[in-house]
């Protein structure tokens, strides 16, 4: 199976101004060069906008605490194998508090890790519906005991968009972000053997 992007992340031309711009404020707050995920589906123009939206308001935007939200979103990638949301989210998870051992705990399934029962319930939700496409009824009473019903809904969609993101991200074979910091170290590399050669 081929690494290369199937469809490149876009520049100015191919994203128009908004949606470039949004990327490049996106790719500032993350720390990395350019957030590809946003580059690529930044393509679609005003259809990247309304997911954008969508997917804001889910997370950071949601009900969920962040720190939850990360958690279900890590839980999700892991069980994809979504390398793509697993760099991404393992960054915002640390920024949202988990601490590297959790973020180790929760991106493997098998892992025993004290959870609290509300973190139990969801990660039990984000399994059931990764692996059946389903909850079953004890599973979904365990975490309707913990969460209002807007948060239900809420739950289910964001499992379902970071499901579906992780097909995306796959089938277009989206490239790793690249981290700012990387990336002026490569230049600044590229630069100092140049100048060497030319000695």
């Amino acid at each position: 199976m081929s690494a290369a992007p199937r469809v490149s992340p876009g520049d100015r031309r191919d994203l128009g101004l908004l949606n470039a711009a949004l990327a490049r404020v996106a790719s500032r707050v993350i720390g990395v060069r350019d957030v590809h995920v946003f580059s690529t589906l930044g393509r679609t123009r005003g259809l990247f906008r309304g997911w954008l939206h969508y997917s804001g308001r889910l997370m950071p935007f949601g009900t969920l605490p962040r720190r939850q939200a990360e958690l279900v979103i890590l839980r999700v990638a892991a069980l994809r194998e979504s390398a793509y949301e697993l760099d991404h989210h393992r960054r915002l998870g640390a920024r949202a508090g988990l601490s590297a051992d959790e973020i180790a705990a929760v991106t493997d399934p098998e892992a025993r890790w004290p959870w609290s029962e509300d973190e139990q319930a969801l990660l039990d939700v984000a399994d059931a519906l990764v692996r059946t496409r389903d909850v079953d009824d004890a599973t979904w009473e365990r975490l309707a005991a913990r969460f209002p019903p807007r948060s239900l809904v809420e739950i289910v969609l964001l499992v379902c968009q970071y499901d579906g993101l992780a097909t995306t991200l796959h089938a277009l074979r989206v490239p790793l972000d690249v981290s700012a910091r990387d990336a002026s170290g490569r230049r600044a590399r590229r630069r100092t053997t140049r100048r060497a050669a030319d000695r």
